[in-house]
């Protein structure tokens, strides 16, 4: 991926991150978006969304995000001055919960304690 395009992506979570803070309210939830990842010929943007929350209420929150895509891509595009203004489109990023729950893993494999070595195969390798 090119550093342009690179640029690009940050500036629009930048900016999609002020326009969803300012512009929505979304109760018990907290809303943060992750990464875009623009297409080469900035035609389609990808948001990905990360929502602490329900399962549901993550689910309201990009139907509600995609159901205003017009309102967030004007005012986005009012700041950020491009060619082609990019047709937004909102995904849920659930990463953040898969590492917790892979630390939460790494953490009961922790305080499991293993057997002893009676062969002594750990010197052999």
């Amino acid at each position: 991926m090119s550093q342009r395009l690179d640029r690009i992506n940050e500036l629009l979570k930048r900016e999609i991150s002020v326009c969803v803070e300012k512009s929505f309210e979304f109760p018990d939830v907290l809303v943060t978006i992750h990464a875009v990842d623009t297409t080469i010929d900035l035609k389609e943007a990808h948001v990905h969304v990360g929502v602490i929350g329900s399962p549901a209420q993550a689910r309201s929150v990009v139907q509600k995000l995609n159901g205003r895509r017009g309102f967030i891509q004007s005012t986005v595009m009012k700041r950020v001055v491009l060619r082609n203004t990019p047709l937004l489109r909102f995904t849920l990023d659930d990463s953040v919960e898969r590492g917790v729950r892979v630390l939460n893993l790494l953490d009961e494999i922790g305080d499991i304690e293993l057997p002893e070595d009676p062969e002594g195969l750990t010197d052999k390798l």
